[in-house]
């Protein structure tokens, strides 16, 4: 063959080199027969130590419910596997996630009794703070401890803030109620507080009023991007939700990408420490947009509708539950999230611990 030319080798059909090809001397190959990706999943030890993304245990956190005024553990029917816990079964359960290697815990609370503005959520004796205190009494600092800062378990209408003579959520009320809600949470002890009713401002406000009080050392888990979504169905039965109506004026419009950003430019001048897209699932294109833009960890919050089509598509024997719960966590990781909020941090954290 003459190169002199300017006339290059190529692999043909069964292999061998010929003219008029784009590598010299069978240097780099770039398409078959030469070129076979198929050579890196040949075996799982390849598939391994080749995989673009990984998932850890510490990278996940346990949503949990403490329900006042039971004495045994009461099943979620649309969430099989997830209870609303007793004060023994929820440090039961932390202990669980500590032995697992999971890296955080978000503590919700589920009073016995509720009122127009929420009155348990800032009762320093409250079921949260209780949470609180007996998952710190149970685990210390081997796990984070996380809290939702939010007023719907607590409001008898159900709604994420105070209303107004309409029956409006009335935003600037609600904030004054969230900066109470974050001052005895941190006087409970939690580690991180996570403001999640999507009112304006909320960021700016929980972190003053933890500064004020002497928390500076307390993080601020943003929920960013918090979707008016029917993917939290299951939730609401999770923490008893007195809610009549919808969400629509607070939470986001699930067809508004660029609002998420605008939203997260907020939060974070407001002096958010981390942030969250939720739910994960349908908002995998705005968890990359989010994680693409910012230096400060993500979350992704894997909700309870996300958990419960699962199991239930499981529980038919219409797919494989501990590949799909697997693979929707790696969709969650590879899409940008840090940190992932599942209600199979625990569980998940013993198949990875398997390989």
């Amino acid at each position: 063959m003459n190169t002199a030319h300017g006339q290059h080798e190529q692999y043909g059909q069964h292999g061998q080199y010929e003219q008029g090809g784009q590598y010299e001397q069978g240097g780099q190959y770039g398409r078959f027969p030469g070129a076979r990706p198929r050579r890196l999943r040949t075996t799982p030890a390849v598939r391994r130590l080749v995989a673009e993304t990984r998932l850890h245990p510490a990278d996940l956190i346990l949503p949990a419910f403490l329900r006042e005024g039971i004495s045994e553990p009461v099943p979620i029917s649309s969430m099989p596997g997830v209870y609303q816990h007793t004060r023994d079964t929820l440090k039961k359960a932390a202990a669980e996630a500590v032995a697992a290697g999971v890296g955080g815990i978000m503590l919700f609370g589920v009073p016995e009794h509720k009122d127009a503005v929420g009155s348990a959520g800032t009762d320093p004796d409250g079921i949260l703070q209780v949470a609180i205190r007996d998952v710190l009494s149970e685990v210390g600092d081997d796990l984070v401890v996380m809290s939702d800062l939010c007023l719907d378990e607590y409001t008898d209408h159900g709604h994420c803030g105070v209303l107004d003579a309409r029956g409006r959520v009335d935003n600037d009320a609600t904030l004054e109620r969230y900066a109470e809600m974050a001052v005895v949470q941190a006087e409970a002890g939690v580690h991180v507080v996570g403001p999640s009713g999507m009112m304006d401002g909320q960021v700016g406000v929980v972190r003053r009023a933890l500064d004020g009080a002497g928390h500076q050392d307390v993080a601020v888990l943003a929920y960013t991007a918090k979707y008016a979504s029917a993917f939290f169905g299951p939730f609401r039965e999770a923490v008893d939700s007195s809610l009549e109506g919808d969400r629509k004026t607070y939470q986001q419009d699930p067809a508004n990408a660029r609002e998420s950003m605008r939203e997260l430019a907020l939060d974070l001048a407001e002096g958010a420490d981390m942030v969250m897209v939720k739910p994960a699932l349908p908002y995998l294109d705005v968890l990359r947009r989010v994680a693409d833009a910012v230096d400060v960890p993500v979350a992704a919050y894997q909700v309870s509708g996300e958990y419960a089509m699962v199991e239930a598509a499981a529980a038919n024997g219409w797919v494989e539950r501990e590949r799909v719960i697997m693979e929707t966590l790696t969709g969650v990781r590879r899409a940008g999230a840090g940190n992932i909020l599942t209600y199979w941090a625990t569980e998940a954290a013993g198949l990875l611990a398997r390989g």
